[in-house]
């Protein structure tokens, strides 16, 4: 198996990503990018675009560990949706707190949309910078706006 790296941007900020074939083992925001192919459905997400990320794995999920689990249910929450962390807890049968410290260990967010899980009052953290989670949110109800006008023309 070879891993490729690669990195494509995302606003002010790049997404490197560590890959091969349709499994994603690292992803990153940096200031700098690594030169190198990035997979297709993740440059379209960075675009802007609708994009079904399910046909990529993440490494995160291949165990049975309760991280493992939890990645496994934030995967199922839909673009331009939210969660809170006490739900998804409820769901995997944990406490959010174990929730919270799952998602400041993803190895590969977008794959794992940990920047959907936002807390009961108020929007939650996120590894890299607070401000990447706001625009990968707003960037999303932006798209699903836009479909939604598009799809009543």
């Amino acid at each position: 198996m070879v891993i490729v790296s690669g990195s494509c941007h995302f606003g002010l900020w790049f997404v490197n990503v560590n890959w091969s074939d349709d499994t994603v083992f690292h992803l990153k925001f940096s200031t700098i990018g690594v030169l190198g192919q990035v997979p297709l459905l993740i440059q379209k997400y960075c675009f802007g675009h609708y994009v079904d990320l399910t046909p990529l794995n993440s490494i995160a999920t291949s165990t049975d560990s309760m991280y493992s689990k939890i990645f496994q249910r934030v995967r199922e929450i839909p673009y331009g949706a939210t969660t809170t962390y006490g739900e998804i807890a409820r769901q995997v049968q944990t406490s959010p707190r174990v929730v919270g410290q799952a998602m400041s260990r993803n190895p590969t967010p977008i794959i794992i949309p940990c920047h959907r899980i936002i807390g009961a009052h108020n929007i939650g953290g996120f590894s890299f910078s607070i401000e990447i989670k706001k625009t990968l949110l707003a960037m999303e109800q932006q798209e699903i706006h836009r479909l939604n006008r598009k799809g009543k023309s």
